[in-house]
């Protein structure tokens, strides 16, 4: 499990989406690849939800393998898409889990 979180730049966080709707289908096809999808905070009115981060993508990925995630991260297309976002990303995290 993976867990990538970006900030986009103010104000660039649409484009930022639009450049990963690109790059989905080339990421849901590599092998090892079992889930691969961005997401944003939704406001609720839930009182346990941590703050609303308007300009934060969070991407939700699953990979067969630790092998199957390096290779992904080394993959032409995701250093052409690293390239064509560089001025719409802040700051970027990766958590990278297990199953308990």
């Amino acid at each position: 499990h993976v867990i990538a979180t970006i900030e986009a730049a103010e104000g660039r966080r649409d484009q930022l989406l639009a450049a990963f709707a690109q790059v989905i289908p080339l990421v849901r096809a590599e092998q090892g690849c079992l889930e691969y999808g961005v997401a944003v905070d939704l406001p609720t009115d839930i009182s346990r939800q941590a703050p609303i981060r308007g300009d934060d993508v969070v991407v939700v990925e699953k990979w067969d393998s630790v092998q199957s995630l390096n290779a992904h991260l080394a993959a032409p297309h995701m250093a052409d898409h690293r390239e064509r976002t560089a001025d719409l990303v802040s700051s970027a995290s990766l958590r990278i889990l297990e199953s308990a």
